[in-house]
């Protein structure tokens, strides 16, 4: 297969889903090019996608992303976890996070 960007690759997607959605009754004779072409432009989209997912973690680990923050948790487990605060004692206790309509600190982060 010759070598396709994520935009080219994620477009034979769309087309090839907008084509089985929108098709009244199947078309056989069609289905086996449209999978194998699917599969072909899926395996391209997950490359990019991993390649994007490795290099934004060896940035990030280059900035001290993995660095251990209070409580021995460090910065990638704190983000997939609720809002917490570590007293001094070193437990975690829960905080709530702000009610809905406040604007949190971090909103100028464009991701």
């Amino acid at each position: 297969m010759a070598q396709r960007s994520f935009k080219d690759a994620y477009g034979v997607l769309q087309k090839h889903a907008e084509t089985l959605r929108d098709q009244n009754e199947p078309n056989i004779d069609d289905l086996l090019t449209i999978v194998t072409e699917s599969v072909d432009a899926y395996k391209v989209c997950k490359e990019r996608i991993d390649a994007v997912e490795a290099a934004l973690k060896a940035a990030l680990d280059g900035v001290g992303a993995g660095a251990t923050m209070p409580g021995n948790a460090t910065f990638e487990r704190a983000v997939d976890a609720p809002a917490m605060r570590v007293p001094s004692s070193g437990r975690s206790t829960h905080v709530a996070p702000p009610p809905s309509g406040t604007k949190a600190v971090d909103d100028d982060i464009p991701f």
